[in-house]
Order: structure tokens, then sequence, then C-alpha cells
């Protein structure tokens, strides 16, 4: 995904954020705070959990774990910031301030720079994230692009949304509303350590609770209801897919192009001629 073709700066960032919508929908960017998605509202129902750390947020340069930090690209041993002692966790893009490249009433793009001396990564690129509401309102598609300027590397990108667990009627956060239902056919889950990092053995998928990587070879497929209220599917091309659902207040399914570790186990080079792009589409239908 070339920066080259984003008009640049028709918005300028502003403090409560950039906001879309269409339909019975919108939502809110925040690039100020790692360019998350801070609110998803369809109907009157918030379907994200609210607060600085929740929302959706870009997982990039990786996702999920990296053993102890560290990764190789190729000789070259580095080291990450251990956020989630003992492992670094989740990337770097979420903790930075991202540029608005463009917006209009359903889209906008932006952009970081993967040499912000706020992010401690050690090779020069552009990360881009793209952010459309359809114009019918029912559904969202996001796309991620990672491009090196310099050097190859090993790179990662996915989303970490954090869906209400519980839909009141009201629209309220949380409280007596449809507890949410997952469904979803996975043709393996990775078998996870007492570290948290896959071990490398496939197994077939178990019942739940789940802090678990799948996989999903023809692309992920999850759908997410809140019997009586409004159902959610969760697609991509990615193969792999996180859930996260051992939190009372939230459910968590993130649609990434590579396993936890995989900067170690299953590296997926970015070179200036082949950038990294993933997308996901989060389509919505009504149920009352």
């Amino acid at each position: 995904m070339s920066t080259d073709n984003i008009a640049q700066s028709a918005s300028q960032t502003r403090s409560d954020g950039v906001r879309l919508a269409a339909g019975d929908a919108e939502l809110t960017v925040h690039p100020d705070n790692g360019c998350r998605i801070g609110s998803l509202r369809v109907g009157g129902l918030e379907l994200l959990r609210q607060g600085a750390k929740y929302g959706c947020f870009p997982m990039v340069p990786w996702c999920g774990r990296i053993d102890h930090g560290r990764f190789r690209s190729g000789a070259e041993l580095h080291q990450m910031p251990v956020n989630s002692p003992p492992h670094a966790i989740h990337g770097t893009g979420r903790n930075l301030r991202w540029h608005t490249a463009r917006s209009s009433a359903t889209a906008a793009a932006f952009t970081y720079d993967l040499a912000d001396p706020a992010a401690p990564w050690p090779y020069p690129g552009t990360v881009t994230q793209l952010v459309e509401l359809a114009e019918d309102g029912r559904s969202l598609t996001l796309t991620l692009g990672v491009e090196a300027s310099g050097d190859s590397f090993p790179a990662q990108a996915g989303w970490h949304p954090w869906f209400v667990r519980n839909l009141a009627a009201a629209g309220a956060e949380s409280g007596t509303g449809a507890s949410a239902q997952l469904d979803f056919a996975a043709e393996w889950q990775e078998e996870r350590g007492a570290d948290h990092l896959p071990t490398g053995r496939r197994l077939v998928p178990k019942p739940g609770p789940w802090d678990d990587c799948f996989g999903m070879p023809r692309g992920v497929d999850v759908t997410l209801t809140w019997p009586g209220l409004l159902e959610l599917k969760i697609t991509s091309r990615a193969e792999w897919v996180v859930v996260y659902d051992e939190q009372d207040a939230a459910v968590c399914v993130e649609p990434q192009s590579g396993p936890p570790n995989g900067l170690n186990t299953l590296p997926r080079l970015v070179t200036p001629i082949d950038p990294l792009e993933i997308s996901t589409t989060w389509s919505w239908k009504p149920l009352a």
C-alpha cells in the first residue's frame, strides 16, 4: 500500500479523534492514541469496550508476544522493550501518535514512521492504516500496510478489538444485555505453552475459554452474536486469528498475519518491493 497514493492533510487530527458515520453506524479513530478505534456504535449500541487501553488498536510491526522481546533478522539479534514480562507484546504502533493523511465522511487514512524515535524498531519504513465505513453503514473494512524504505525486515500486522461482552438494550457498555456468543470453525489450535507462546504443536480446537491462536487457512471467519440484538461477522484473507475471552467485560477476536512469536517462528520479510498488507472486514446486521 503506497503512501504516494494518499492525498495529504485533507483534515487535521483533533484531540477528540476523527469521526466517520454512515447509516446508523458511527466510529471514532484516535490517531493520537495509537490510531485505535475508540468507539463503534451501531444503532445506538456501543460495540467496543471503552477506555484508553481498549477500543480496537492495530498490532504492528508484530502481533502478540515475542519470546523475551528478542527476534533475529539475518545474523542480527534485536531486543524489543519487555512490556509484558517476560515478553514484548502487541507491537509499538499502539503507543504512538499517528498522522492523519486524509479523511472524509466515511473513510480515513493514517500513517506513522517506523523510525519514530518513540518506537524502538530497528528498521526504517512506513505503516499505513485505512479505515473505511461502507456507505450503507453495514460494514467496516480496516487495512494495514507495512513498507520498508531500507533493509528488509520481518514484520506482522493485525488488530486487537475489545468487543463488549454484554450489550444492554439502552446501549450501555455492559450490564444486563445479551451476552456475546462466539462461533468459528478453525482447522487447528496452536498449543500454548506455560510461557503463553505457541509450542509448535497443532491441536484439534478445544473448548474455551481461550487466549489462543487458531489456524484458518481459507481465511478468518468468526461470528459474534448478541442474541436478539446484533450479529457481527469478522472476516479476513489472513490465516491466523487469536481469540481471547477470559475477561468478563469483553471478547477479543484478532485477525493477524502470523502467529504469536511469528517474527521468530514464521518470519514474513517486508522488502522495498514487497510490502506487507492485511485487511479485515466487520459486517453486521440487527437481530431485533
